[in-house]
C-alpha cells in the first residue's frame, strides 16, 4: 500500500513537473501546415546556441503550453517579431534568404 503512494506520488511529481516546464530544451515541434515545407524548431539546437528557454518565453512572446496558439507568419519574421527578434542576421542568422534553414520540403 506504501508502495503504491509512494509511486502515485512520484508520477504526480513528475507530471506537475513536465507541465510547468511545457516543452523542454531537447523537444523537437514540427509546424507542417506552410506550403514552403514544415518548419522544425529543435529546443535542443537552440541551448546549444546557449539560448535559454525565457529569452523566448518571457513578456508572452511564445506562451508556455500553448503550442499553436501563435500564428507564426514570415511577415512577422521579417519585421523583426517572433522569430525575428533573434533571427536578424545580427544575433542570429538572417531569415531572407535562408529558408531551407527552416522550412523543409
Amino acid at each position: 500500500m506504501l508502495s503504491r503512494f509512494i509511486l502515485a506520488a512520484v508520477a504526480g511529481t513528475l507530471f506537475a513537473a513536465g507541465t510547468a516546464l511545457a516543452v523542454p530544451p531537447g523537444t523537437v515541434i514540427e509546424f507542417s501546415d506552410n506550403p514552403m515545407g514544415k518548419v522544425v524548431f529543435n529546443g535542443q539546437v537552440h541551448k546549444e546556441a546557449d539560448i535559454s528557454c525565457q529569452e523566448c518565453h518571457k513578456d508572452g512572446l511564445f506562451p508556455k503550453m500553448k503550442q499553436g496558439t501563435v500564428k507564426i507568419t514570415m511577415e512577422d519574421i521579417y519585421a523583426g517579431r517572433l522569430c525575428g527578434v533573434c533571427h536578424d542576421g545580427e544575433k542570429a542568422f538572417a531569415a531572407p534568404g535562408n529558408c531551407t534553414r527552416c522550412h523543409i520540403k
